[in-house]
């Protein structure tokens, strides 16, 4: 059974699997836009990313804007779910009222809200002039701002709460088993999204549309939730990303 599989993979699996992800998504980056051509208007023109990729109000609309966070939302949280998919994968084998489908609808409602919340936030932020046409900061208040709220949250209870349960899955769902899957979904969903919500907001300073921020993003979620790893990585994270708040504000003065 895949279940199986993915239940007997140790932190190295975790780590070399994603890390290949990682520099997939960077090699594919960089085939896609080379140095010498890092303009976007230089590599298709610009009717090409006007009609495609701009995300602006005007040339997008919200309904765009939202459908990229959906995705966004999908493919970044999706590998990080997997421990907890899998857990349970393997207790809807032992009950009838375990079923796997309202587990993942559940999950994923939770993920459609942040995306509709996410959505409005670049809107706004983009018509205020603070975040650029492909969702990259041009405020360093903004990017300082958003690096002190991740790095803060790093050492928060709630944050330390969240991840207690993504590294437990097993515990987390024979907690609430009684709940039923829909509502064992929901608060998988809340669950994951605390644990992430303030370092996804760090798309407003790398760049919505970037790639490899995005694709580093994701291996660094997917480690935090690692047993065996990541009581190693969120502290000297919020670290880091506090110390880039500094910089980011020195660098404006």
């Amino acid at each position: 059974m895949i279940a199986d599989r993915i239940r007997s993979m140790t932190g190295f699996h975790w780590i070399s699997l994603f890390f290949g992800i990682l520099l997939a998504w960077v090699v594919l980056f960089l085939m896609a836009v080379p140095a010498e051509m890092r303009a976007l208007n230089a590599v298709y023109g610009a009717d090409f990313w006007e009609s495609l990729c701009t995300i602006t109000p005007d040339a997008a609309g919200f309904a765009r804007v939202l459908l990229m966070w959906i995705v966004m939302s999908a493919a970044m949280m999706a590998p990080t779910a997997l421990p907890a998919f899998a857990t349970y994968d393997d207790l809807s084998r032992q009950t009838a009222h375990a079923r796997f489908g309202p587990l993942v609808a559940g999950y994923l409602v939770i993920w459609i809200g942040f995306a509709v919340v996410a959505a409005a936030v670049q809107m706004g932020l983009f018509q205020a002039g603070l975040i650029g046409a492909l969702g990259e900061s041009q405020s360093a208040v903004l990017s300082a701002g958003l690096l002190t709220i991740a790095g803060l949250y790093q050492f928060s209870a709630l944050k330390d709460a969240c991840l207690s349960k993504c590294r437990m899955p097993i515990t987390f769902f024979l907690q609430h088993f009684d709940d039923g899957p829909w509502r064992n979904g929901l608060r998988l969903g809340a669950t994951c999204l605390g644990c992430c919500w303030a370092l996804m907001l760090l798309a407003f300073v790398g760049g919505v549309m970037n790639i490899a921020f995005m694709g580093l993003a994701t291996v660094i979620m997917i480690l935090e939730k690692l047993p065996e790893i990541g009581r190693w990585v969120t502290k000297p994270l919020g670290l880091v990303l506090l110390c880039s708040a500094a910089f980011v504000v020195a660098s404006a003065f």
